[in-house]
């Protein structure tokens, strides 16, 4: 009986005979897969994508790779009521518009995680020993050995900017090329780092001491342009740097003038879009490959078949795990979402740059039910993916799972009248415990954080640019800090100033209209003795 019911359940047939739409070169075994599984499938490479659409408008399902998914073409399938993306990134696809139709949009990280880091040790190996201009010359008939005399990966140090899925396997790719690995990754903990055998650091020390640096970050408003002249100048003469992540996070007019002053060698796989024409950075990229990173048959498969899983457990199950622009249940105010992410930015600008190891969450009051909800803001706060398009509460546990950060929701005392609230508290380090707690709450429909540490009754609304100075309580410090501010005509907006008496320290937060320069936020430390000094600037 057992084994006819286990039959039955995994032959059940989708009702309606859905029809799933596949207008991109993704492998056949995603399509096999749901034929298997009752679905009607069309797949279509070659038609252009509106007139797909419009030849198949009872479509349910559309999977994708790169292609671009908006508003019009989602009103060309009214029945429309999954989009999946074969891939980690889903910045063609305008989740928000689909939210509004109701249309769950998911994707497969990790699918081609492995395909991007093969691709950048093809690039240092490529660039290393010049394989490119040395094939073409050959052809040509020239014989120019000493020209392309090359180097070595072995012994080199290859610094790494993001530890992710691609981050880590990359790590384990250049195992046998006994290189030294330093990686900045601001969500990954100190015992993860450890057992990647990774030196966890800080940016400056990465730029000043790789022959190799890899970008694996984002494209979001803290990381646009961030490899910058400043960077550049840390960099050694004849360094590379492989850019498969996104094409906006390197300023291409200082890139420019950093090859002409230090011969820096950059290989590049990305661009603001992925179409044929001219590219603005041919003149500075000695390598450029049309954004072959995740176009492996191996990785083709993986995402094909993944997309295709979660479509059927979507159907079958009702399994939502990997929606990225889910809708939240009703009862929660998505400004608690907000919150969430701001108490936890805070905390971990207060662990100066250290990669926390355990959240630990309070969530009062009527909150409670929705602390699940909470999990994707707070990993947004800490890793440097976009806030604005938060992964289901399942998959930013395994986000931060796989970053060896230990998420804790701890049972609370609503006796302590906190109404809804919440307190986050970050930890960091082993040998010595680095923590950092705040707690804030919505009042008036405004978001308001209460506490930092032990500096209570803050009552800040975290809006706007926020310098952060915790210094020893002694009479003159906030004017000296108001002095400094004014010299560079930095206006004041708002002053909050807590005292913490057990320890004799006070915390000034001063609201200013335009953001603080790095190098005064450094000279105000200096000046006040600061015990910590940051800033945080949110929208709105």
């Amino acid at each position: 009986i057992s084994l006819c019911l286990w039959t039955r359940i995994t032959t059940t047939q989708v009702p309606f005979m859905k029809k799933v739409l596949i207008p991109t070169m993704l492998d056949e075994f995603a399509a096999e897969l749901l034929k298997n599984k009752g679905f009607q499938v069309v797949q279509d490479a070659n038609t252009p994508i509106d007139d797909l659409l419009k030849a198949n408008s009872d479509a349910a399902v559309v999977i994708v790779r790169s292609e671009k998914i908006g508003p019009a073409q989602i009103d060309l399938l009214p029945e429309l009521k999954l989009i999946v993306r074969a891939g980690a990134g889903f910045n063609t696809i305008d989740t928000k518009y689909a939210r509004k139709k109701h249309v769950d949009v998911m994707n497969t990280p990790g699918a081609n995680a492995n395909g991007v880091a093969e691709e950048v040790v093809a690039m240092m190996l490529a660039a290393s020993r010049h394989l490119i201009p040395a094939d073409i010359s050959t052809r040509a008939g020239e014989w120019e050995k000493k020209k392309f005399m090359g180097s070595e990966l072995t012994g080199k140090t290859i610094g790494i900017l993001g530890l992710g899925n691609i981050g880590q396997l990359l790590v384990k790719r250049l195992t046998g090329f006994e290189m030294k690995v330093l990686g900045y990754d601001p969500m990954l903990s100190p015992g993860l780092a450890e057992k990647l055998g990774d030196d966890i650091t800080d940016i400056d020390r990465i730029f000043s001491e790789s022959d190799y640096i890899s970008l694996h970050i984002p494209e979001n408003d803290e990381t646009r342009g961030m490899i910058n002249a400043r960077l550049f100048s840390l960099m050694k003469p004849g360094a590379v740097l492989v850019n498969c992540a996104r094409a906006g996070v390197v300023n291409e007019t200082d890139l420019r003038l950093a090859k002409t002053d230090k011969s820096i060698i950059y290989c590049n796989d990305v661009y603001p879009k992925d179409e044929a024409g001219p590219k603005s950075v041919a003149d500075v990229a000695d390598i450029m490959l049309p954004h072959l990173g995740a176009n492996t048959r191996e990785a083709n498969f993986v995402a094909a078949k993944r997309a295709a899983e979660q479509t059927i457990a979507y159907f079958e199950q009702g399994i939502t795990t990997w929606v990225v622009n889910k809708e939240l249940p009703d009862g929660l105010d998505p400004q608690y979402q907000r919150l969430a992410y701001a108490l936890t930015l805070i905390a971990h600008r207060y662990l100066n740059g250290r990669q926390p190891s355990r959240i630990e969450t309070s969530f009062y009051g009527n909150l409670k039910p929705f602390a699940k909800y909470m999990t994707a803001p707070i990993a947004a706060a800490i890793c440097a993916f976009d806030s604005e398009d938060l992964p289901a509460p399942a998959a930013a546990e395994k986000l931060l799972e796989s970053r060896g950060v230990e998420l804790i929701n701890r049972e609370v005392d609503d006796n302590k009248h906190y109404g809804e609230s919440m307190t986050i508290d970050l930890s960091a380090g082993s040998d010595v415990i680095h923590r950092a707690s705040v707690r804030g709450t919505i009042t008036e429909n405004n978001l308001m954080v209460a506490r930092v540490n032990d500096f209570d009754k803050l009552y800040l609304d975290p809006i706007g640019h926020n310098l952060f100075v915790e210094y020893a309580d002694e009479p003159g410090v906030i004017g000296k800090i108001a002095s400094l501010l004014g010299e560079k005509n930095i206006n004041i907006i708002d002053l909050r100033a807590p005292q913490n008496l057990k320890i004799g320290h006070s915390l000034a937060v001063l609201k200013t209209n335009v953001a603080v320069p790095e190098l005064l936020i450094a000279r105000i430390s200096e000046t006040v003795r600061a015990k910590m000094a940051f800033q945080v600037s949110f929208e709105g």
